[in-house]
Formats: structure tokens, C-alpha cells, sequence
């Protein structure tokens, strides 16, 4: 297997549920990848040791989930060149707006691409999307899957009214 070109991280080990999509899209597309708990509160060292090693290890895109005050995916950015996408984790209290608003309000010069609460599975597209800008057998395959997902619809869509 090749090295991991996406790195997965969250801020804990409970995110693995939400994070577990992005890590089904990364096999679907036979992408090597990575997984890992970073926390920008209680290891922020080895948060930024990570994110400032990353694109010499041959990282291409960081995918970071994170809940409640949410800052491991804009700490990443803060010290990467890497592109980083952010997954706001839902939590009980504030049904994850907490998450998404510290994730997608990040200041000018820190930008995070920020997908929907709990959808891992669009961070993972995306990260493919990145990707096959320079593999086109990747971008091939991403338009498979996404005339895949035409047809699924097609198929399930009534007849019209007459």
C-alpha cells in the first residue's frame, strides 16, 4: 500500500462514529489514509507537531472532526499548507451549531472547507475531489459515482402526474 494522502483526525476517539464515513469513502476509492485522535485542548503540541509535518510526510488534505468548541480543524490550518476540511461533531446540548460555527467562522488568512454536522461522507468527497485535480483516473472515477448517484435517484423517483 501506498502512503496515506489523507489524513483523518478527531478530537476524540467518540468522534470515530461520525469520522467512520469519511474512512468508508477514502476505502470506496481505494485511497490510502490515516486515522487519529488529535486534540487541539489536551495535546495541542502534537496537534501542531502533526500539522506542521503533515504535507512532508505526503499528506494532500487533512480531514478534521471535532465537537463543542471545535478548533482542531482551524488550529490545523493555522499550521499547514495543506487544505483542511472540518466536521462539526453534533454533541447533546447544542445539537452541533456550537461545532459548525466555530469551524466554518474562521478568521481571514485560516481557511477550512466545512461540510455539514456529522457528515463525514461529503469531507471524504471532497478530499477525492481535491485529489483528482491531478489523477485523472481518480476524477474518472469520482464522475462514476456521481452518475451512480444519478441513476440511484432516477431510479427512485415517481412516475409524473398526468
Amino acid at each position: 500500500m501506498s502512503s496515506p494522502q489523507i489524513a483523518i483526525v478527531m478530537g476524540s476517539d467518540s468522534d470515530y462514529s461520525v469520522m467512520a464515513q469519511a474512512v468508508e469513502i477514502c476505502e470506496s476509492f481505494s485511497i490510502p489514509y490515516t486515522t487519529g485522535v488529535l486534540s487541539a485542548h489536551r495535546t495541542p503540541l502534537d496537534m501542531l507537531d502533526f500539522a506542521g509535518r503533515a504535507a512532508n510526510q505526503g499528506y494532500r488534505v487533512i480531514i478534521a472532526g471535532a465537537g463543542g468548541a471545535a478548533h482542531l480543524p482551524g488550529m490545523i490550518a493555522s499550521n499547514t499548507v495543506l487544505p483542511v476540511i472540518g466536521v462539526p461533531i453534533r454533541l447533546a446540548n447544542l445539537e452541533g451549531l456550537d461545532s459548525l460555527l466555530s469551524i466554518v467562522q474562521m478568521p481571514r488568512g485560516v481557511p477550512v472547507a466545512t461540510v455539514g454536522i456529522n457528515n463525514a461522507a461529503n469531507a471524504g468527497l471532497l478530499a477525492v475531489r481535491i485529489l483528482a485535480i491531478e489523477k485523472p483516473e481518480l476524477a474518472s472515477r469520482m464522475r462514476d459515482y456521481l452518475d451512480s448517484n444519478a441513476e440511484a435517484s432516477r431510479a427512485k423517483t415517481l412516475p409524473p402526474v398526468q
